[in-house]
């Protein structure tokens, strides 16, 4: 591992960093890598805790696993940084199940994927990084490019995949539903989850945008999502966080109105530094959705659209991009427009939503499903942060090792934007290879920085 992070390291600076990492196609794999994994000896470990209580640092652990061999059509990749998402924290608690499930589930499909049922998990489901070897068959890449990853692995071997990728039976999320992730010094990908880095990008930053972004342009812009237009009000709950700071980028890209929903006073002011106007701070103004566990409060529900329209000069949202679930998804059916679209993904807060049919049936809502992207939706997504019309939302860094304390701030969401990990980069803002595109950006590059 050291001989191909010097090698990496070597183009740091160089005018020719292309060349400079070709010769990585000439040193051998390493046997074995660290990765972050959970265990499947653990699983039962948070038994009768509450949700909140569960704590990621517990399951998490840093350790060295075996190299697995690459089959066709797959690309062995050298991780320089990673990035937290809830799945790795949905993963870290064994909620709603244990992965394990998953990779056994897998595991079954063929002898190939066999190689991903193992007693541990390598998770992570971003990466940025540097090709290191290439199965048979792929011919689009080759060692030394640097490229960034999505986190849609599919098969394609059934018809139904091939109009949505994402309505393919064997449509999975890797390092998630997959082993060999992205939290770790190597991973195996699948050749067509590869897309170029942002050249004006450090490693950490390049790997923050890849789920999220795609997961809120397929939600947000894709016609497979809520199809937004030029001038629709668009609610976006948690607006300034790994999610949601990508959805207000795009609708204000899109010029459409976002009404930024936000938990805190310092989360309103990251959502005026991206460009928006209309910011509630639902802590400040005291909204309670629920009355208890067991009950909504309607008049909440009122209150809440009262304060949009105040916003709005009126106006009701033409879509409400949902993700936190359970606590907001019966405010959200009720605030949106006649005729409008709640589109939804994750349940960060459950996944049991509870919402009052009348004002969705006899208002003539939708309510659509949204599960990240395909490769076409993802490739366009990084083709807008490639651009510099999308920016990374990183707010801080760590080490591979500190992973744990990584996924812990997010499952209790002490965190702001994107929450990166640097797994072979030994310190932050490495991997810039285009410095005039980035000077034109520094500021929406590092607004998240700090906070």
């Amino acid at each position: 591992m050291q001989d191909i992070l010097e090698a990496i390291m070597a183009a740091e600076g160089s005018a020719q960093p292309e060349r400079d990492l070709a010769g990585l196609a000439g040193l051998p794999a390493p046997e074995s890598y660290r990765g972050v994994v959970v265990r499947a000896e653990d699983t039962r470990m948070f038994d009768g805790m509450a949700t909140r209580d569960k704590d990621p640092r517990k399951a998490l652990h840093v350790q060295e696993v075996p190299t697995p061999e690459l089959g066709p059509g797959e690309a062995l990749v050298a991780v320089m940084a990673s990035a937290i998402n809830y799945n790795t924290v949905w993963t870290s608690i064994f909620e709603p199940l244990p992965t394990f499930k998953f990779l056994q589930r897998y595991g079954r499909l063929s002898e190939l994927t066999r190689r991903h049922d193992l007693p541990y998990h390598v998770v992570g489901s971003d990466a940025a990084g540097v090709v290191l070897r290439t199965g048979p068959g792929v011919t689009r890449w080759k060692a030394g490019d640097e490229v960034v990853a999505h986190c849609l692995s599919v098969e394609l071997e059934d018809a139904a995949g091939h109009d949505d990728t994402m309505l393919d039976p064997q449509q999975r999320i890797w390092g998630f539903e997959t082993n060999f992730g992205g939290l770790a010094e190597l991973c195996v990908v699948k050749a067509n989850q590869l897309m170029p880095k942002p050249r004006h990008l450090s490693w950490e930053e390049a790997a923050s945008p890849g789920l999220v972004n795609s997961t809120a342009y397929r939600q947000l812009v894709s016609h497979h999502g809520a199809n937004m237009k030029q001038g629709d009000v668009v609610l976006i709950w948690g607006a300034s966080g790994g999610l949601g700071g990508y959805a207000t980028q795009m609708a204000l890209n899109g010029g459409a109105i976002p009404v930024c929903v936000v938990s805190s006073p310092e989360k309103a002011e990251l959502c005026r530094k991206m460009g928006a106007e209309l910011v509630i701070d639902r802590s400040a103004e005291g909204f309670r959705f629920w009355k208890d566990e067991e009950t909504q409060d309607q008049d909440e529900w009122r209150r809440f659209g009262e304060r949009i329209r105040e916003l709005t000069g009126g106006e009701d949202p033409d879509i409400v991009f949902e993700h936190p679930g359970r606590e907001t998804f019966g405010a959200s059916v009720y605030v949106a427009k006649k005729g409008g679209t709640i589109v939804t993904c994750a349940s960060t807060s459950g996944f049991l939503h509870q919402y009052d049919n009348r004002y969705l049936w006899m208002h003539l809502k939708r309510i659509v499903g949204s599960h990240f992207a395909n490769y076409h939706e993802a490739w366009q997504a990084n083709r807008l942060v490639a651009l510099g019309k999308v920016h990374p939302t990183v707010s801080k860094t760590y080490a591979l090792e500190q992973t744990g304390q990584a996924a812990y701030e997010v499952h209790r969401n002490a965190h702001q934007g994107k929450v990166g990990v640097r797994c072979l980069a030994p310190t932050d803002g490495l991997g810039v290879r285009d410095t005039e595109l980035r000077s034109r950006h520094e500021s929406a590059i590092n607004r998240f920085r700090g906070h």
